[in-house]
């Protein structure tokens, strides 16, 4: 999921994958590996985030009542 909204930004910011490992400080085998298993820590995807120039939001939302958090 969040690997899917990290290849929708770096299209609209025309990177590539390695762009991102690089201003990351890791591996282009590392970043892959993480997008392949959707591995993120919040951590993790704050850093993207903030190199991708974007804010992020962390929501909840209630499946019955749809409330979110």
């Amino acid at each position: 999921m969040f690997t899917e909204k990290i290849e929708l930004v770096l299209i609209k910011r025309k990177m590539s994958k390695a762009d991102l490992a690089a201003a990351l400080d890791m591996t282009t085998q590392n970043l892959y590996g993480r997008m392949k298993r959707d591995n993120f820590s919040e951590s993790d995807m704050k850093k993207i985030a903030d190199v991708l120039g974007c804010d992020l939001n962390v929501t909840m939302t209630l499946r019955d009542t749809k409330d979110t958090f």
